[in-house]
Parts: structure tokens; sequence; C-alpha cells
């Protein structure tokens, strides 16, 4: 069997620096990724809000102590004018990414959680090449309170991180409302009811700290 040819570049210019000493083992990652797998406040059939379930995962990993990054996968011709696009024709996607370490093993290895488009725990690179369509993107490593890129020029340092008013949008993400367009500010106004019950429950999750191997 030949070998995948790879479709991206890791671009370290634009990535936060990790810490090597922040891990979890294989066995803890997949646990993980079972338990947000399975769990029915994300909405692994919504190909949209990506940002808002990988934001709200982060916000929890926090809250419980787990290591965590961003994964963050860029159409080339959106990022750099370049040549190369992803699938969905998005120009972007983004997920919860888990640093591993194994005994014995001195290097970290990066798994993404990404249910909406695996069944199991993906390293990063195969996560982004699969998702690549045409050659090539470029996927990238942020630190988990990074919410957002900025409109126009992306830098490493000029990204938009966690406040109260993406955690709104966050929350309206989970609830498969995109608050920031014309129609998800409609659907806010008209599903008050259902941010509400999301906020609740998203909430009541924090506050109950699933037991991981870590």
């Amino acid at each position: 069997m030949s070998e995948q040819i790879p479709k991206t570049i890791f671009d370290a210019s634009l990535s936060d620096e990790v810490v090597n000493e922040w891990y979890v083992s294989k066995k803890a990652a997949t646990n993980i990724f079972e338990f947000f797998q399975k769990n029915p406040l994300f909405l692994w059939s919504d190909i949209h809000n990506c940002e808002d379930r990988a934001e709200a995962m982060a916000i929890l990993l926090l809250h419980w102590g787990i290591p965590h990054y961003k994964a963050w996968l860029f159409d080339s011709y959106f990022l750099k004018k370049e040549v190369g696009t992803l699938h969905n024709k998005w120009n972007y996607h983004v997920c919860l990414m888990i640093p591993v370490k194994e005994e014995g093993n001195d290097s970290l290895d990066y798994y993404v959680i990404d249910p909406a488009h695996s069944s199991t725990l993906q390293k990063m690179s195969s996560w982004a090449n699969v998702l690549t369509k045409d050659a090539f993107s470029y996927h990238i490593i942020k630190n988990g309170y990074a919410y957002i890129f900025p409109t126009g020029q992306i830098t490493q340092q000029n990204w938009h991180f966690r406040n109260k008013q993406n955690f709104k949008w966050t929350i309206q993400g989970l609830a498969g409302i995109n608050g920031v367009s014309n129609s998800g500010k409609a659907a806010v106004t008209f599903k008050k009811y259902l941010v509400r019950r999301t906020l609740k429950q998203f909430t009541e999750l924090k506050n109950t700290r699933p037991v991981f191997e870590i």
C-alpha cells in the first residue's frame, strides 16, 4: 500500500508554544474523546459552529485541569492567497487537541478530538490531511483560550481571546445557532429558551468533572 501524500503544512510561525511537561496518556486522551463523542450537548452532526464546540471543550478541560490546545486548519488561499482548498468549501476548521506522551517516548504526540469527522482519535497531521481537498492547507497549534482569528491579516499574536461576548456565541453555537450571522441573530431572538437550556446543561457539565485516567 502506498503512503498517503501529505497535503498539509504545519506553520510554526503562527503557532503558540507548547509546554513539554503538559500532557496526558493515550488512554486518557481516548477516554476524553469518547466522553465528548457520546455527550448529547455536542451536536457532531452539525458541520458548522466548530469554533464554538472547540471553545466549549477548552473551557471544560481548563476547569477540570486537563491539558489541551486547539488545532486550526486553513484553506491556503484564505490564509496566504496560495492554491489549496479544504473539504466542505471551508476557509478554516478547528477542534480541540490533546497533548499525549506515552511511557518511554521522549516526544509529545498531538491528537485531535473531532467526532464530526472521525470515530476515533486522530493525530493532528492526519486530521489536517484528511480534511484538505487540494494541496496545500496549513495547520497550526493555538492555546485553548484563543477563540478566533481577526479579520484581515492573521499573525501569531493578534488573535481574539476568550471573553464574555464570545462565550455567548459559544453557547449559541452549542445550541446549533450561529449567533454572528444575520439568520443566527434572528434565531437567538426566537429561540432564547434553547440558549438558556444549553447554558444550563453546559454549566452542570462543567461542575461535574468526569473521572479520566490522566
